[in-house]
Order: structure tokens, then sequence, then C-alpha cells
């Protein structure tokens, strides 16, 4: 079992950090650098090539049955599903196999409506919360426990 970060603006990495030690996993920060290193020995900080969605391909070659990955691409959290993998998001909403194909096709609306829109489209959403960051923290626990199960 391991845990992966989809690390580039990901706003929990310090909280899984401290859930992977106190499960003695292995945890990947994967980013395009820009990351300060963790000396944490359960934690390897990957830098990959600068370039769209290298991080992304790095964790969908990689990850699988029993693994954990925490991200907020929906196309890397369906390729991760596909792969055996257990996907949440930073605020602890759990990409499903059962509901990956609706937020995929969300995804695909609202680019298209921002598209359309010629002046470009509302705020850039609510900001990330403490009540998030427990969601997060709790999400993440109830994954690492089912992924341990199988």
């Amino acid at each position: 079992m391991t845990l992966f970060i989809d690390a580039d603006a990901c706003p929990v990495k310090a909280e899984a950090e401290r859930v992977a030690t106190r499960h003695r996993l292995k945890m990947y920060v994967v980013s395009n650098g820009g990351l300060r290193p963790s000396p944490n020995p359960f934690v390897e900080n990957v830098i990959v090539a600068a370039g769209a969605d290298e991080a992304d391909m790095w964790i969908a070659e990689r990850c699988g049955k029993g693994d954990v990955v925490v991200t907020g691409d929906i196309p890397l959290a369906a390729k991760c599903i596909e792969a055996g993998a257990r996907v949440i998001r930073h605020n602890g909403e759990a990409f499903t196999p059962a509901n990956i194909g609706q937020q995929l096709a969300m995804r695909d609306l609202m680019a298209d409506m921002r598209a359309a829109n010629p002046l470009g489209a509302g705020g850039s959403g609510k900001a990330f919360s403490k009540a998030d960051r427990s969601r997060f923290l709790d999400a993440l626990e109830r994954e690492l426990r089912a992924a341990a199960r199988g």
C-alpha cells in the first residue's frame, strides 16, 4: 500500500505526511518542482519533467490496487480508479467507480461553458477551509483502512 500525492497546488501535503507516517506508509509527493523536500524517511519527493500532465502520468503509471491517490485532477482520478486505486480530493470527497463518469462529464460541460463565455468565467470558487482540511483527514484515514482491508 502506497500513498500518492498529486502535489502541485495540493493544500494538504503536511496532513497527508502525518497520516502516512502514523501508518508507516511510503508516500510519493509528485510535482513539477518548486517544493521543499521532506526529511521524513517515509516521504519521497518526485520531480517530473516540466510539461502538462507529467506528474499525472507518473502517478497513473505506478498506482494500483491497494494504493491511495490524493488529487483534484478528474482525468487522473479516472485513470487511478481504473488501475484499482482509491482516490480522494483535497477536501475529502472520494472519487469512485460509481461517480467518476459523472465527474468527467461535469468537467467537460464546465470546460465547454467557460469556452463559450467570451467575457470569461466567474470567480475561482470558494477558499479551502478548516472544515475541508478536517474532512480530508477523516477521508484519508477511511480510505487507507479500506485499502488495507483489500
